[in-house]
């Protein structure tokens, strides 16, 4: 449970952002304390397969570190530094310290739209972080994750509306407006992690579309 009193489960797009929040087993817990589900779920929403359901149990955010890593030690974290490689201008900082990127020019990779404003962008894994944990991230080690999860390669800068419709759900479940073959492509060469059966079959059939 989020400070603001918001439960957020697996499926939230604000599960692997909130940093503040008091931990519940279950979700049922977190509602039972008088918890409110985010805007955009609801119960009907959150009842897929049981097998969907327990991928998530363990997982965890932290496993894949605390937020954005800073490697380098020079105060830009991964999101900053993201920010800054794919602006087509050269990018503004809140202040002289040059720590945090307040505007440039982004073009989305799933619109096209441009974006000026950093507080519009959320930073995508294009492999998302719970969606790879059972494919295979689980039997990483703690520093493969962190790297994974800071690779530039695996972020793209987006629309905030889009990467929290996407929330942990792979290619099988959700594709962004645009570049959804050149998406997909990224998804299956990241990292050899092993999609299910069913997501490998649909994944092959999609790209056999693609090329056709």
């Amino acid at each position: 449970m989020s400070n603001s009193g918001l439960c957020h489960p697996p499926q939230s797009s604000w599960y692997e952002r909130t940093k503040n929040y008091q931990a519940f087993d279950t979700l049922e817990a977190c509602l039972g304390s008088g918890g409110e589900l985010p805007a955009g779920l609801t119960r009907p929403s959150l009842e897929g397969s049981q097998e969907q359901l327990s991928e998530q149990l363990d997982y965890k955010r932290s496993a894949f570190g605390h937020g954005w890593d800073d490697v380098d030690g020079d105060c830009q974290d991964s999101r900053a530094e993201a920010l800054i490689a794919t602006s087509t201008t050269h990018v503004r900082f809140a202040d002289g310290n040059r720590c945090r990127v307040v505007s440039g020019r982004w073009i989305s990779p799933f619109t096209n739209r441009v974006i000026q404003n950093a507080g519009d962008i959320d930073i995508d894994h294009v492999v998302p972080l719970a969606w790879s944990w059972e494919r295979g991230a689980s039997e990483w080690s703690q520093e493969k994750r962190e790297r994974f999860a800071n690779d530039p390669v695996n972020l793209f800068p987006v629309e905030l509306s889009l990467n929290r419709s996407k929330g942990a759900r792979g290619p099988d479940q959700w594709l962004p407006p645009g570049s959804q073959c050149g998406y997909v492509v990224r998804v299956v060469r990241q990292y050899g992690l092993r999609p299910k059966s069913s997501e490998a079959a649909w994944t092959r059939s999609f790209l056999d579309d693609c090329r056709n």
